[in-house]
Formats: structure tokens, C-alpha cells, sequence
């Protein structure tokens, strides 16, 4: 584990109240950093999950919480205004491929217009370095394995998809415009302790500890890279200090997706390690101690069945390889399950 050394002043992290940003804010304050947090604290899922993450991150002097909506661009600005951040990591949005097929709204407005707002407040403020949170959904269509950031993503195949691609072209636009380092993470597949309870291992847990039956899209033949939330938050840590520069050898005629002739990145971190979704139910039965019932059902509108990182760049760029077993990091889940509902 890398420590993050940078100056004094405070990293914003918006999210806060959700999985990964909680994860980030805890590690950077146990570091002994000031952070900054935003959410909005909405009712997307379990909102007791939410404030139970928020209370053990304040109890740390170095927290400060700011409650709001990123669409309040004024309440944005001032908080920009007040604490002068070099460092800011925007992992709030709304998540979801399948709640996007119902609410399609939710993500123009929180995933693009709020992002619109971080850029603005980032152009306008100052700041060193913007890492913000992409997916592995941009892929879309792509069939191509394992997934490279050098790879076409013109064929999203979820409107959650589109509103991640859209915050790297927005993102591109002002590195190269206003001259703002950003860098956007397509993360895959994150899980972990105090995970989100519409992710896949979440809901499985829940069913087969009451013995109910679970719901396995595509007959079960999926793949996924699981990933870790410590790798998640090593990569972002590492990262952070290391500001995108404009890349030397970029060429219009044969232009690399990933970076720019402005300062402007695009990384997976993923563990470059795929499991088949079976095996990771199997693994999950192991644990658990309980066979699970499956209803077998078609793929999902909006999903895709194979999800693979290919993180050399990453690796180049940091010196780190999301590594993290399946069997270590959905023992970590479960213990943290069974103990925060006590089943």
C-alpha cells in the first residue's frame, strides 16, 4: 500500500456517502489527510447504508461534509471557493445500467449536468488534478477481449453507458480548452466490503441467506472482472498525484483514445483477471455454506455478457496491477455482511 503525498490542503471527494467514494475518504483520512465530501445522500438504495458510512467518517477531525446536490452549481462554487482544493476526485453520480432503462433523467442530470458543474468549478477555481469515475459499460458493443482504452467505445449499449462516455468527452474538452489535468477511471466490477446493495454479489448474499432463489441473466454464461474496492482505491491514490500531461507522441492521423495533445487520461482498473459467473456463485455457496437456486433468465436489455481489463497502462503509469483473488475479496464481503445485518 502507497501512501498519497501531496500538499496540505484539502482533497475534495464527492460521493462520499457512496461505496467507493466512503472507501476513498476513510483511506485518505486515516493517511492523515483533510477531506471534503459531497452527496447528496439520495434514495437510490438502502439510505441507512449511506449514513452509517457518513458516521464512521465523521468521526475522523479531518472530515468535512457538505449535503447537496452537485446541480446546485452555486453550493459547488462556494464550497471551491472555501476550502481551495488542489485535488478533487468526482465519484458521485448515479448508478445503474438497468435503473437507467427506467429512469433516464436521473442520469443527464447526474451524471452529465453535475459533472458539467465539477469541470466549471474546476475551470474556474483552479486545480491541479481531476480524477473522475468512468465505467467499464463505455465498451458497450465491443466484443474485443480483454478491453483496452485504446479500443473504440462509439457503441454504448445503456444510457448509464452514454453518460460515462459523455463525461470523457467533456472531461477531454476542457483539459484541452482551460488546460485542467483530468483523468477518467473505467472501473469493472467493483466489490467489497460496504458495497452497494443492487451489485450482483450484494443481492446474491441477500437471497441465499434467506434461501431464497437468485436471478442469473444470459443462462449464466457471463464473465466479469471482478476488481476489488482496495485495488480500486490503490489506483486512485497513486494516480492522484501524478497529473495527466499532454501525451508527446499523440498523432490526429492515428489519435490514441486515451490521451491527448492536452492533459487528459483514461485508465481501467480492473483486476485483469475474469470469472466466470457461475464460479463466482459457486465460490459465494462455499462460503456461505448454502447451495444457491437459480432461475436462469435471457441477457438484460442494457447489459453486456463479457467484461475484461486489460490495465497495462495503468501498470506503466503507477507501477500497479489490481491483484486481489475473488476467494480473499468476497470473504472480506461476507464477513462485513453477516456482521453489519447480523445473519
Amino acid at each position: 500500500m502507497k501512501e498519497l503525498k501531496i500538499e496540505a490542503q484539502p482533497i475534495l471527494v464527492t460521493g462520499t456517502a457512496g461505496f467507493i467514494g466512503f472507501h476513498l475518504a476513510r483511506r485518505l483520512l486515516r493517511e492523515g489527510h483533510q477531506v471534503v465530501g459531497i452527496d447528496m445522500v439520495n434514495d437510490y438504495y438502502d439510505v441507512n447504508l449511506k449514513e452509517d458510512r457518513l458516521k464512521l467518517l465523521s468521526e475522523f477531525d479531518g472530515f468535512t461534509f457538505y449535503r447537496f446536490n452537485l446541480m446546485e452549481k452555486e453550493r459547488l462554487f462556494e464550497c471551491f471557493e472555501k476550502h481551495q482544493f488542489n485535488y478533487a476526485v468526482n465519484l458521485a453520480a448515479q448508478a445503474g445500467v438497468r435503473h437507467s432503462l427506467t429512469h433516464p433523467q436521473d442520469y443527464v442530470d447526474y451524471n452529465i449536468t453535475a459533472f458539467l458543474n465539477i469541470l466549471e468549478a474546476c475551470r474556474h477555481y483552479g486545480i491541479k488534478h481531476l480524477v473522475y469515475a468512468s465505467s467499464s459499460s463505455v465498451y458497450g458493443a465491443n466484443t474485443t477481449l480483454p478491453f483496452s482504452v485504446k479500443h473504440n467505445i462509439d457503441h454504448p449499449v445503456s444510457l448509464y453507458a452514454v453518460s460515462k462516455k459523455t463525461n470523457e468527452l467533456m472531461a477531454h474538452a476542457y483539459s484541452v480548452n482551460y488546460k485542467i489535468p483530468t483523468t477518467g477511471l473505467r472501473f469493472f466490477s467493483v466489490y467489497g466490503p460496504w458495497g452497494r446493495p443492487d451489485m450482483a454479489l450484494f443481492i446474491f448474499a441477500t437471497k441465499m441467506l434467506k434461501g431464497e432463489s437468485i436471478d442469473v441473466y444470459n443462462h449464466g454464461d457471463m464473465l466479469r472482472d471482478f476488481t476489488y474496492i482496495d485495488d480500486i482505491l490503490e489506483g486512485i491514490v497513486r494516480l492522484l498525484p501524478n497529473s495527466s500531461l499532454p501525451d508527446p507522441k499523440w498523432n490526429s492521423n492515428n489519435p490514441n483514445p486515451s490521451t491527448s495533445f492536452g492533459p487528459y487520461r483514461i485508465f481501467n482498473i480492473g483486476n485483469n483477471s475474469p470469472v466466470k459467473l457461475m464460479d463466482f456463485i459457486r465460490a459465494i455457496e462455499e462460503v456461505i455454506g448454502k447451495k444457491a437456486e437459480i432461475n436462469f433468465l435471457p441477457l438484460q436489455i442494457g447489459d453486456v455478457p463479457q467484461s475484461f481489463a486489460d490495465a497495462t497502462e495503468l501498470y506503466e503509469m503507477v507501477d500497479f496491477k489490481p491483484s486481489t483473488t475473488v476467494a480473499y475479496g468476497m470473504k472480506q464481503f461476507l464477513d462485513w455482511f453477516r456482521n453489519y445485518y447480523n445473519v
